[in-house]
């Protein structure tokens, strides 16, 4: 940081007015909670997602008096993600804040998983990763923000869900060595690692945990209770702002304390 920076802490710290936010994985969950915060804390918002909900997500960024622009792809699509870049920086030029969310997984013993399931997680959870974040960081100026979405799986083991952890810990690699890599540009990069905040699709996971395998998830956050997917957005709108204007290379749990009570829960 520039020794000449005011970096002194006032309440317009927090604001993301006349910014814009990219966010993948925008439709649901953990996403489309990042993209009403970014609205609500005065950022415009480029939403990607492969399902239409997308739309209703951009709604919501209207709504909030704020502009969004919608990409409806999948972001393994490393065409298509180049095609919504560009046409970011036609029609809003720079970019503030990229916002890596998209993900999924899916429940399998690593013996039992095949080549090609294998390589739909890498490329979901990591290469899209890497795509779009080369497609915008030459849309962002000094003082852009990237956070990527790991999970608690990227610090501990997860039977059943070896490749998908593995990424999410690649993901947490690289959020480190961008962290270096980009400093010389002014961008920031962080991570977040959420856990116990039920998402679309969680409850499917849980009970196909439940029925088939021999290993069980503590049953609540050490907290005591699960989050929505709002906790999660707030860290990250921290992290876009300028009252993180010092943090980079990090990665903050969000997750009640799962990651620090390691196998160690409530009882019931």
């Amino acid at each position: 940081m520039n020794e000449s920076v005011d970096a002194t802490p006032r309440p317009e710290s927090v604001s993301l007015a006349d910014r814009l936010v990219v966010v993948t994985g925008a439709a649901r969950g953990i996403g489309r909670a990042v993209a009403a915060a970014a609205a609500a804390f005065g950022a415009d918002v480029a939403l990607v997602d492969r399902s239409p909900e997308v739309e209703a997500a951009a709604d919501g960024v209207r709504e909030s008096g704020r502009r969004a622009v919608v990409g409806t792809f999948d972001v393994r699509d490393s065409a298509a993600v180049a095609e919504f870049a560009d046409r970011v920086r036609h029609e809003f030029g720079r970019i503030h804040g990229l916002v890596n969310n998209a993900g999924g997984t899916f429940h399998s013993a690593f013996m039992d998983s095949s080549a090609r399931g294998d390589a739909a997680l890498v490329s979901e959870n990591f290469t899209s990763v890497v795509d779009v974040t080369r497609a915008f960081v030459p849309l962002m100026d000094s003082g852009g923000s990237i956070v990527n979405v790991t999970s608690s799986e990227a610090f501990q083991a997860a039977p059943g869900f070896a490749v998908y952890s593995s990424m999410k810990a690649g993901v947490e690699q690289l959020t480190r060595t961008l962290a270096l890599e980009l400093a010389a540009n002014g961008i920031r990069v962080n991570s977040i690692a959420p856990d116990g905040m039920p998402t679309p699709g969680d409850a499917e996971l849980s009970a196909e945990v439940a029925e088939h395998s021999p290993f069980l998830p503590p049953p609540v956050p050490p907290w005591g209770s699960f989050a929505p997917p709002e906790a999660a957005a707030g860290v990250v709108v921290f992290l876009l702002g300028d009252l993180a204007g010092f943090v980079t290379g990090a990665t903050l749990s969000v997750d009640g304390g799962l990651r620090a009570a390691g196998g160690w829960h409530r009882r019931s």
